[in-house]
């Protein structure tokens, strides 16, 4: 019996999948927990358009991750560190304080998809690449500086 999967079967076939079964394994399986449906004309037309509708969805939407993702490479992002001597960075840069600067910067991004291997510590220009939905990847360039001390006012 020719059926088409309704989900993803393991040591049967994937989601969508049109495949081959035995008739039994069919009717007393597949078909009843609703795992397959019966591969005639009208199920195999109505699966075919669902699978053209999801595909323009999905290309509609890896379009807007595409876009946002360019907005977010847009965004140069500056952080002050407070340094010792010889420039030696006090702590270091993280995750959190990149998704912070972001947001000031009215970019919003879940810090845990920001792909940082370790915290920067050192001055300096990193590019941070951040996760998006659809393999998609966007490139903050952040700026590490020295934190500037308010010059104190001379008592004259």
């Amino acid at each position: 019996m020719k059926v088409i999967l309704q989900e993803t079967l393991e040591g049967v076939g994937h989601l969508g999948d049109l495949i081959t079964v035995a008739d039994g394994f069919a009717r007393n399986y597949l078909l009843p927990r609703r795992k397959a449906v019966e591969a005639d004309g009208r199920s195999i037309k109505a699966f075919e358009h669902a699978k053209r509708v999801a595909a323009d969805k999905a290309k509609k939407e890896t379009l807007e991750i595409e876009s946002y993702a360019k907005k977010v490479s847009a965004v140069e992002l500056t952080i002050e560190a407070q340094v010792g001597k010889d420039d030696k960075m006090f702590g270091s840069v993280t995750t959190k304080d990149i998704a912070e600067g972001l947001a000031a910067q009215g970019v919003t991004v879940d810090r845990r998809k920001i792909q940082l291997a370790q915290p920067i510590k050192e001055l300096g220009t990193v590019a941070v690449p951040i996760k998006m939905p659809r393999d998609v990847v966007a490139t903050v360039k952040v700026h590490v500086v020295k934190k500037q001390e308010p010059e104190e006012p001379s008592a004259s």
